[in-house]
Protein backbone atom coordinates (compact mmCIF):
# COMPACT_ATOMS: atom_id res chain seq x y z
CA UNK A 1 0.00 0.00 0.00
CA UNK A 2 1.13 3.48 -0.06
CA UNK A 3 0.32 6.69 0.95
CA UNK A 4 -0.13 9.90 -0.49
CA UNK A 5 0.71 13.46 1.63
CA UNK A 6 1.04 16.84 -0.35
CA UNK A 7 1.35 15.17 -4.11
CA UNK A 8 4.33 12.84 -2.52
CA UNK A 9 3.78 8.73 -2.25
CA UNK A 10 5.30 7.50 0.43
CA UNK A 11 5.22 3.42 0.70
CA UNK A 12 4.93 0.87 3.00
CA UNK A 13 8.42 0.42 4.18
CA UNK A 14 7.44 -1.83 7.69
CA UNK A 15 4.66 -2.88 9.41
CA UNK A 16 4.57 -3.99 12.82
CA UNK A 17 1.68 -5.04 14.76
CA UNK A 18 0.22 -1.46 15.43
CA UNK A 19 2.33 0.76 13.03
CA UNK A 20 3.04 1.09 9.80
CA UNK A 21 6.56 3.10 8.17
CA UNK A 22 5.74 4.54 4.97
CA UNK A 23 9.15 5.29 2.83
CA UNK A 24 8.60 8.65 0.71
CA UNK A 25 10.42 9.69 -2.60
CA UNK A 26 13.53 11.26 -1.25
CA UNK A 27 14.70 8.41 1.34
CA UNK A 28 17.85 6.85 0.96
CA UNK A 29 19.89 5.00 3.33
CA UNK A 30 21.64 8.10 4.69
CA UNK A 31 18.88 10.48 4.13
CA UNK A 32 15.29 10.30 5.79
CA UNK A 33 11.78 11.44 4.38
CA UNK A 34 9.80 8.62 6.58
CA UNK A 35 6.45 8.87 7.86
CA UNK A 36 5.27 6.18 10.58
CA UNK A 37 1.61 5.72 11.57
CA UNK A 38 1.04 4.07 14.69
CA UNK A 39 -2.06 3.21 16.93
CA UNK A 40 -2.77 1.69 20.82
CA UNK A 41 -6.54 0.22 21.26
CA UNK A 42 -8.57 1.76 23.79
CA UNK A 43 -7.98 0.01 27.32
CA UNK A 44 -11.39 0.30 29.48
CA UNK A 45 -11.06 0.23 33.29
CA UNK A 46 -14.05 0.10 35.64
CA UNK A 47 -15.14 3.66 35.19
CA UNK A 48 -13.59 5.05 31.83
CA UNK A 49 -14.31 3.06 28.83
CA UNK A 50 -11.06 3.58 27.46
CA UNK A 51 -8.94 6.26 25.08
CA UNK A 52 -7.64 5.25 21.77
CA UNK A 53 -4.27 6.84 20.86
CA UNK A 54 -2.81 7.62 17.64
CA UNK A 55 0.33 8.61 16.12
CA UNK A 56 1.65 10.54 13.23
CA UNK A 57 4.96 10.90 12.92
CA UNK A 58 6.93 12.48 9.94
CA UNK A 59 10.77 12.15 9.56
CA UNK A 60 13.30 13.98 7.39
CA UNK A 61 16.95 14.66 6.84
CA UNK A 62 17.06 18.27 6.22
CA UNK A 63 20.38 20.20 5.12
CA UNK A 64 21.80 22.73 6.77
CA UNK A 65 23.50 25.93 6.55
CA UNK A 66 25.80 27.72 9.06
CA UNK A 67 25.73 24.54 11.26
CA UNK A 68 28.24 22.75 12.43
CA UNK A 69 26.53 19.65 10.43
CA UNK A 70 25.94 19.94 7.18
CA UNK A 71 22.52 17.83 7.77
CA UNK A 72 20.22 16.53 10.51
CA UNK A 73 16.96 14.80 11.06
CA UNK A 74 14.18 16.85 11.28
CA UNK A 75 10.69 15.12 13.73
CA UNK A 76 7.49 16.09 13.23
CA UNK A 77 5.24 14.01 16.20
CA UNK A 78 1.07 14.54 15.98
CA UNK A 79 -0.46 12.33 19.20
CA UNK A 80 -3.78 12.47 19.61
CA UNK A 81 -5.53 10.91 22.26
CA UNK A 82 -9.59 10.50 21.79
CA UNK A 83 -12.16 8.73 24.47
CA UNK A 84 -14.26 6.32 23.77
CA UNK A 85 -17.62 7.28 22.49
CA UNK A 86 -16.48 10.85 21.02
CA UNK A 87 -18.89 12.03 18.43
CA UNK A 88 -17.04 11.76 15.13
CA UNK A 89 -17.80 15.54 14.10
CA UNK A 90 -15.97 16.42 17.51
CA UNK A 91 -13.03 14.26 16.07
CA UNK A 92 -13.38 16.19 12.73
CA UNK A 93 -13.80 19.61 14.43
CA UNK A 94 -10.67 19.43 16.54
CA UNK A 95 -8.41 17.63 13.25
CA UNK A 96 -9.86 20.72 11.45
CA UNK A 97 -8.83 23.15 14.04
CA UNK A 98 -5.07 21.92 14.37
CA UNK A 99 -4.99 21.44 11.15
CA UNK A 100 -5.55 24.89 9.99
CA UNK A 101 -3.17 25.96 13.15
CA UNK A 102 -0.75 24.12 11.61
CA UNK A 103 -0.74 25.89 8.47
CA UNK A 104 -1.27 29.18 10.02
CA UNK A 105 1.70 32.11 10.10
CA UNK A 106 1.46 32.00 13.81
CA UNK A 107 2.33 28.50 14.22
CA UNK A 108 4.77 28.91 11.23
CA UNK A 109 6.51 31.72 13.44
CA UNK A 110 6.03 29.41 16.55
CA UNK A 111 8.54 26.92 14.91
CA UNK A 112 11.30 28.95 13.33
CA UNK A 113 11.50 31.57 16.01
CA UNK A 114 10.39 29.71 19.05
CA UNK A 115 7.89 31.92 19.74
CA UNK A 116 5.43 30.87 22.22
CA UNK A 117 3.66 34.54 23.54
CA UNK A 118 1.61 36.09 21.20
Amino acid sequence: MSLTVNAKTYSTDSTQKDSVGYAGPANTLSVKDYIKLARVAPKPTAILSGVARTDAKLTRTLTLTGALTPSHDSILDIALSVPVGAASADIDSMLNDMGSFLASATFKTHVKSLTVNF
